[in-house]
């Protein structure tokens, strides 16, 4: 396996699914099926159409121990990156034991290894419940906002609300921010307009980040890069109105001197 950024998208996804079936057949047999619930930017690229790849994939993993073994093999074979598929999401605050209750069925490979996938408003819902500014989350929701709407099958505040409140008990749950995202977005109803405009912001959230890790390494803790985020985001954000007032007040100058000239003009004469 490799530490260089290798892309998962639509067209690959399967093959390498596929090969991980075989590859844990081969160990244990067909006496021991396995599940793959995949979430996140997996999830994304198998139900739509409007993210191109993921990096990861990442799932909840229901195996024998040998799933582990078999991961590694096809990853040192197709020289994958460490990692590439992995259960830390578990750690996160967007997992919840019921997740694998409102999973809904993608394929079976080789009799022996089943992929579950997230979709639709649970899968909404987990995206706002961890709602990072600098990851593909929140532009997600507004994909799959986008896309269900295209195909006549609009997605509801009502249902949104309700996977909630499966997933994580409620509906306060979700974090202030994303709670407020959620209603201006589902009251705005521009919703492919806006994944471009928010699209754009989490690339520059990303690359701000990685600035200042550049800068200041090892400061950026899981703990703290959301505040540091938001905090670089603020700064940006003054310094573009800054950088505004500044080119308005040009333009002003600019439309004033003529006029000025004529003053000084009638004046000496």
């Amino acid at each position: 396996m490799s530490d260089t950024r290798f892309e998962f998208t639509k067209d690959n996804i399967d093959l390498y699914l596929k090969e991980l079936s075989k590859e844990y057949r081969r160990r244990v047999g067909k006496g021991l099926p396995a599940e793959l619930i995949l979430i996140g930017g997996a999830s994304v690229l198998i139900n739509y159409g409007f993210r191109n790849m993921t990096t990861d994939i990442d799932a909840i993993i229901q195996a024998a121990s040998s799933m582990k073994d078999a991961i590694n093999a096809v990853g040192d074979r197709y020289d994958l990156p460490n990692g590439w598929l992995n259960a830390d999401f578990k750690k996160t605050d967007s997992y919840t034991p019921k997740l694998s209750e409102f999973s809904v069925y993608y394929k079976t490979f080789s009799n022996v290894l089943t992929i579950r996938t997230i979709s639709a408003e649970y899968l909404i819902a987990m995206k706002l419940r961890s709602g990072r500014q600098y990851k593909s989350d929140l532009s997600d929701v507004l994909g799959i906002l986008s896309e269900h709407e295209k195909r006549g099958v609009p997605i509801t505040m009502e249902q949104i609300h309700k996977a909630a409140s499966d997933l994580y008990g409620d509906w306060s749950s979700l974090p202030e921010p994303s709670q407020a995202f959620i209603k201006n977005v589902m009251e705005n109803g521009q919703f492919e307009q806006l994944y471009e405009q928010t699209l754009q912001g989490e690339q520059e959230t990303k690359e701000l980040l990685i600035q200042f890790e550049q800068d200041y390494p090892g400061t950026t803790t899981k703990n703290n890069v959301d505040g540091i985020a938001e905090s670089l985001q603020e700064k940006t954000n003054r310094a573009s109105v800054l950088a505004k007032l500044r080119q308005l007040q040009a333009q002003a100058d600019q439309s004033d001197q003529p006029q000025q000239r004529k003053k000084n003009y009638d004046l000496d004469r």
